[in-house]
């Protein structure tokens, strides 16, 4: 009796055996011909047979599942991430075994996967394709976590097409893992164009500069690290979800790892604008200014909330400041002459206001040279601020306005051309 059940047994064991080979095969016929269908239809018969298939079996199971699986690309979303599983499994495997049979034909596999991917996802994100994009960055990422770029991407390509529960779930894993996205390049110049290259890495370049010596001036340069804006756009979902203590959290805690970091300084400024704590924001900005005092941009923001807040001269003083640092923000010209002319209004309503008196009479010249004071007070800000950008249609008709009530009608006509040229060109766009 116990050798006819061991006898059984051999026989169950051998019929199982063949069970699997012979699901295996089916599914190998099918992937050969791309009949994926087929192929899928046997994954799941073979997949009832796992528990009982010896290591050198699972490796081959897990390699046609990945074919199958990932149908040339064809697969959907799940069955693709599920490819991507199956190829990890079959190295763990192997590696656990010592038999590589299948690993490098899976390397190959994953490779031109992650090719794909790629290609898919940049053409997706190019045409404007965002979810898709995004998708395909993970993917890429998932297959490849030491990338840990292609997650930011994923995470970027979330937020553009406006995913925002996606986004923040990238941006919450890269923060987790301390991702900063700092980066070394590595450059030389041509000796041929004159023209300064990237290369991939410091080798390649060094071997262009030292071996083949077709470079010279080699330099490194290291990339901004991408902390504070992650943090920020943290934040700025937690804002959009009414999460405001979720998002004073996140930048709270970026802001005590880096105290010093002036882009997170900023992000939380922008963070409280969002939630209109403007006195936060305002005294955040300044604190911003303190650090970096010779930043342009501070100081025009500045300028804004000042003018906003109804401080003139302040806000002045910050646009002052503001083109000091740098010369051609157009911004800060334009705004500083809105400011200026903000008190034009008070000026016509006292002239409005006036009788036909004597005293009446002198008191109208009196506020028309002050009138007339602002306006040479705004013309130099106005006639740079259009120097420096032709087309600001709002500029041209500011001074437009301003040389008909001064009387300079050459000026006057001439500003007039500009605006109506202005105004074609802006109605023919």
């Amino acid at each position: 009796m116990k050798k006819l059940l061991t006898l059984v047994l051999l026989m169950a064991f051998s019929a199982m055996s063949f069970a699997q080979k012979s699901e295996l095969k089916a599914m190998e016929k099918a992937i050969k011909n791309s009949n994926f269908a087929s192929a899928k239809s046997a994954l799941q018969s073979a997949e009832a047979l796992m528990g009982n298939m010896d290591d050198k079996t699972k490796a081959k199971f897990y390699f046609l599942k990945a074919q199958a699986l990932y149908a040339n690309g064809k697969g959907s979303n799940d069955e693709i991430d599920s490819a991507i599983k199956s190829l990890g499994e079959l190295k763990d495997l192997e590696s656990a075994m010592g038999k590589l049979k299948y690993t490098e034909q899976a390397n190959l596999m994953k490779s031109n996967m992650m090719n794909t991917f790629l290609t898919n996802a940049n053409n997706a994100f190019q045409s404007k394709d965002y979810a898709g994009a995004s998708v395909g960055f993970e993917k890429v990422y998932r297959m490849s976590p030491a990338d840990t770029l292609y997650l930011y991407y994923a995470a970027s390509a979330a937020v553009t097409g406006q995913d925002y529960d996606t986004a923040l779930k990238h941006y919450i894993e890269l923060k987790n893992m301390g991702y900063t996205g700092v980066q070394m390049y590595y450059y030389a110049t041509n000796k041929e164009t004159a023209q300064e290259e990237r290369f991939p890495n410091k080798e390649t370049r060094d071997l262009s500069v030292n071996v083949a010596k077709t470079h010279n001036a080699s330099r490194d340069e290291k990339s901004s690290s991408k902390v504070a804006e992650i943090v920020k756009n943290i934040a700025l979902i937690y804002v959009s979800q009414n999460e405001n203590e979720k998002a004073l959290g996140a930048m709270q805690d970026a802001r005590s790892e880096n105290p010093d970091d002036i882009g997170l300084l900023l992000s939380e400024a922008n963070v409280h604008l969002k939630m209109g704590n403007r006195d936060k924001f305002k005294t955040l900005m300044e604190e911003a200014t303190v650090k970096d005092p010779d930043n342009a941009e501070l100081q025009y923001n500045l300028g804004v909330l000042a003018a906003e807040g109804g401080n003139i001269d302040a806000s002045k003083k910050y646009y002052q400041r503001a083109i000091e640092i740098n010369p051609n923000y157009t911004d800060a010209y334009n705004n500083l002459a809105v400011v200026i002319l903000e008190g034009e209004s008070a000026i016509v309503e006292q002239m409005n206001s006036l009788g036909t008196s004597a005293a009446d009479n002198r008191k109208y010249d009196e506020l028309k040279e002050q009138r007339s004071q602002l306006y040479a007070e705004a013309i130099p800000y106005l006639e740079k601020a259009l120097s420096l950008k032709k087309s600001n249609v709002d500029a041209a008709r500011t001074l437009m306005n301003i040389y008909s009530a001064l009387g300079e009608m050459d000026k006057f006509k001439e500003m007039r051309t500009k605006v109506e040229e202005l105004e074609a060109a802006a109605g023919g766009n």
